[in-house]
């Protein structure tokens, strides 16, 4: 698969108010998310290394124990499991890389 069009990907509500389009290849996924403001996901961690970029929106992350809140041009990279947190403080979008792939982010 060379090319993916996002727009044929149903949205999957991951967490209530994250919905998310998942392109994988061989070793990595690319999440990207429409996140409603308000909306939280858990603290939660996983085997996957992981970055987010905010293409629209703010997003407050927290990484261990480090908050800040992410706009356009600001990346939270967080190491293999270590626990993160995150909420939208406006409606945002944004873009999560994993490697390797997250195999439970499938498009079914």
């Amino acid at each position: 698969m060379s090319f993916v069009k996002l727009s044929d990907i149903k949205p999957k509500e991951i967490a209530p108010g994250f919905f998310g389009r998942f392109v994988h290849s061989e070793n990595m996924t690319i999440a990207y998310w429409d996140i409603k403001q308000g909306s939280t996901i858990p603290v939660h961690h996983h085997v996957n290394e992981m970055t987010v970029s905010v293409i629209s929106g703010k997003l407050q992350l927290t990484i261990g124990n480090e908050t800040q809140t992410l706009e356009p041009g600001v990346v939270g990279v967080i190491p293999s499991n270590v626990p993160h947190t995150a909420t939208a403080i406006t409606d945002c979008k944004v873009i999560d890389v994993f490697y390797p792939i997250r195999k439970d982010y499938n498009n079914e």
